[in-house]
C-alpha cells in the first residue's frame, strides 16, 4: 500500500507541475500562497511534501504511517516521495518539482544537507516551509528535527561493543553514506570515545559506507571481514547495515565471534537477534517522527513558536532541547532477544 500511495503521489504531483506551467500562475515570494489550501487561523489546511532518502523502505514505509495518522487528524493533504535509490541529485530534483507544484510545506530527511542547503533557500524564498531531519546545522530550515543527541548515540553503542568485545580487538564502522550527518556525528563520538576509553581496541576500517542498501551492506562486509580476519566487532549507522552485516557472518560462518550492534527495526534485523549474530539494536521510531515532523511544520505555517523544554506531544520529544533551530528529543530504544517482541515493526 506504501508503494502504491507514493507512485500515485508522483502522478499527482506532476499533474500539478504541468497545470501551473499551462495556467502560467506564479507563487508570491514570503510566506504567503496563492494556493487556497494555505489559510490562517482556525480550520486552514495544508499540502504537506514529505521527501526521504529512498524509497521502498521499510523505515520511510514506517515513517509514512505517522504521516497519514497525522493526516487523518488534521484533514492536511499529505504524500511522500523519494528517489529510487540513494542519489543527492534525485532527491534535489524532486524539490524542485515540489517548489514548482507549490506545496505549502516540504519535510525531507536529506541524503546530503549541504547538497541540498541551494534548493531548500529557492523552497523558502517562495514561501514555502521547510523541516528537515537528521539534518543538524543546516542553514535553510525553519526547524530540523533530532530523535536525540547524536554524540551520546554513536558514545553508546561503543559502550555496547566494548562490553561485548571485553574492551579489545579490532572492530570496524559502517554508515549509509559519507555525507550522513547524523551517522558522521555519531561515528565520530564513538570512535572519540573509543580512543579515551577503551585504548586496547583497535579501528580497522571507519565510515564503509553501505548506501542504505542491505545488499551493498552485506557485499562490503564480506570484503572487510577477509581484508581483516580479526574483526571482533562491527557497528552500523543506517537502519539496514546489521541485517545485511549479519548475512555476512552468517554466511561465512562466524555466528557468536564477531560482534554486531547498530540502527535498525526489528522488523528487518529481529531474525537475526533471534539468531544470536545481532548483539543489540537501536532506533527511533520512525512513524513518530513522520508524526512530530507534520506537527512542527503546521507550528511553522501557523507562525507558532517552538520553545526549548516544550512538550510536543510525541513520545520522547515530551521535554524537548531547543538550540537554534535544532529540536532535540530523547527517543532512542534498545532492543535485544528480551524484549524485541514488543515491538511489531
Amino acid at each position: 500500500m506504501g508503494k502504491v500511495i507514493r507512485i500515485f503521489g508522483i502522478l499527482l504531483m506532476l499533474m500539478s507541475v504541468a497545470l501551473a506551467g499551462c495556467s502560467g500562475d506564479e507563487k508570491s515570494s514570503g510566506n504567503t500562497s496563492s494556493d487556497e489550501s494555505k489559510k490562517s487561523g482556525d480550520g486552514a489546511t495544508y499540502k504537506i511534501a514529505t521527501v526521504v532518502k529512498v524509497s521502498g523502505s521499510e523505515w520511510f514505509e514506517r515513517m509514512e504511517q505517522g504521516i497519514q495518522n497525522y493526516s487523518e487528524e488534521t484533514g492536511d493533504e499529505t504524500f511522500l516521495l523519494g528517489p529510487p535509490e540513494l542519489d543527492a541529485a534525485q532527491q534535489r530534483k524532486i524539490i524542485e518539482d515540489l517548489i514548482a507544484q507549490q506545496v505549502d510545506a516540504i519535510f525531507v530527511v536529506p541524503i546530503s544537507p549541504e547538497s541540498l542547503d541551494p534548493v531548500l533557500k529557492r523552497a523558502r524564498d517562495e514561501g514555502i516551509v521547510v523541516v528537515t531531519h537528521e539534518a543538524a546545522g543546516i542553514k535553510n530550515a525553519d526547524y530540523d528535527i533530532e530523535a536525540f543527541d547524536n554524540g551520546e548515540y554513536g558514545e553508546h553503542f561503543m559502550d555496547q561493543l566494548a562490553t561485548s568485545m571485553g574492551e579489545k580487538g579490532d572492530y570496524a564502522i559502517m554508515v549509509g553514506s559519507l555525507t550522513a550527518k547524523s551517522h558522521n556525528e555519531a561515528t565520530d563520538a564513538a570512535i572519540a570515545l573509543q580512543k579515551e576509553k577503551y585504548p586496547e581496541m583497535n579501528l580497522v576500517a571507519e565510515r564503509v559506507e553501505s548506501n542504505d542498501d542491505t545488499t551493498t551492506a552485506y557485499e562490503r562486509t564480506k570484503e572487510l571481514l577477509k581484508a581483516h580476519p580479526s574483526i571482533k566487532g562491527l557497528i552500523g549507522f543506517a537502519m539496514i547495515d546489521p541485517a545485511g552485516m549479519s548475512l555476512a557472518i552468517e554466511e561465512m560462518g562466524l555466528t557468536g565471534k564477531v560482534q554486531v550492534f547498530g540502527t535498525s527495526l526489528v522488523s528487518v534485523s529481529g531474525k537475526y537477534i533471534d539468531s544470536d549474530i545481532v548483539n543489540s539494536i537501536s532506533f527511533w521510531d520512525p512513524a513518530d517522527i513522520g508524526n512530530l515532523g507534520m506537527k512542527v511544520v503546521r507550528k511553522a505555517l501557523e507562525g507558532e513558536q517552538i520553545n526549548d523544554g516544550e512538550d510536543l506531544g510525541v513520545e520522547g520529544y515530551n521535554n524537548i532541547n531547543l538550540v537554534d533551530n535544532v529540536i532535540e528529543g530523547q527517543a532512542w530504544i534498545d532492543v535485544n532477544k528480551e524484549n524485541m517482541s514488543e515491538y511489531d515493526f
